[in-house]
């Protein structure tokens, strides 16, 4: 293979244009280094490209050969440059990233919406499973970036804060009565809880919270979905440990009670979480910056 790909470059348009010096006003350059560069490319290929004449050049049946091979790799050249500048501005592309149902639900989808709807002509692929299950995608390639419930500790990972929530044990109308007074974490397992499933975040972190007040939870009760937490609150079924921000409009309207409890309950805060030194798309980057409000992406 010819080590100077620069000479191709001259032959491919003095082959389209069948004269030295329109080549040369192409190239930006003088006709001597077109004739140069021609006889250079000649020489190291063995064959001759060009008939000269007193009126311009003229393709030899090897040089045929060779322009319709270079024409197609500059065409496939320029579609590559094209498609790179329609992804940068967001023209096409594909925005690959994760998270649990609740944080899609109630964090994700409006600002999803928004974004398809401002850049209609991006795919979008959304994965669905727990911040554990969101790490391992990531990890595979699977996805780009998720949204995590932190703490997240992984040194593979870069994990950026976004909105702080606060999480609460609520009630439907069969446990209200609990409701009037402030209970102790103590009081409150003698009751039924639903709780999400052990390899969720939130149930790791209800239970560390629980056990550093010496209690142990015991569900009766397991669910991997906060609407589910939420109706099975409301039927009356136990009592349930979800983010408050998440079950707002419940409250609001008096369908749910939240349990005030003796023992402080910490606040926790969404992360976005990425591959360390991972190449970011320009559309994972705007959705990120732009749209979730997470400063930092260059």
């Amino acid at each position: 293979m010819i080590n100077n790909l620069e000479l191709y470059r001259v032959f491919y348009w003095t082959a389209k244009e069948l004269n030295l010096s329109r080549a040369a006003e192409r190239l930006f350059i003088t006709q001597p280094s077109v004739s140069h560069a021609i006889k250079q490319l000649e020489t190291e290929l063995g064959v001759a490209l060009f008939h000269r004449g007193s009126k311009g050049v003229k393709l030899t049946e090897e040089g045929s050969l060779l322009m319709l091979q270079v024409d197609k790799a500059f065409r496939s050249i320029e579609s590559a440059e094209r498609h790179i500048a329609e992804m940068h501005q967001l023209m096409r592309g594909e925005l690959r990233l994760g998270s649990s149902d609740s944080l899609c639900k109630h964090y994700l989808l409006p600002h999803l919406g928004r974004f398809c709807s401002e850049h209609p002509r991006l795919r979008i692929d959304v994965a669905h499973g727990t911040t554990p299950e969101i790490i391992r995608l990531i990890k595979e390639d699977r996805i780009d970036f998720g949204i995590v419930r932190m703490p997240v500790e992984d040194p593979a990972l870069v994990v950026m804060e976004t909105i702080e929530v606060q999480d609460r044990f609520v009630a439907g109308p069969r446990f209200f009565h609990l409701t009037d007074n402030v209970l102790k974490l103590s009081e409150l397992v003698s009751h039924p809880l639903i709780l999400f499933t052990k390899t969720s975040s939130s149930r790791k972190f209800v239970e560390d919270m629980a056990r550093s007040h010496g209690v142990l939870l015991e569900p009766e009760i397991e669910l991997a979905s906060v609407d589910l937490l939420v109706e099975f609150a409301k039927a009356g079924l136990g009592i349930s440990f979800v983010t408050r921000q998440f079950v707002q409009s419940e409250l609001d309207t008096g369908k749910l009670k939240e349990i005030r409890l003796a023992e402080p309950i910490p606040a926790r805060k969404i992360g976005i979480a990425f591959l360390k030194n991972r190449l970011l798309s320009s559309a994972t980057k705007v959705f990120i910056r732009e749209y979730l409000g997470v400063p930092g992406l260059k």
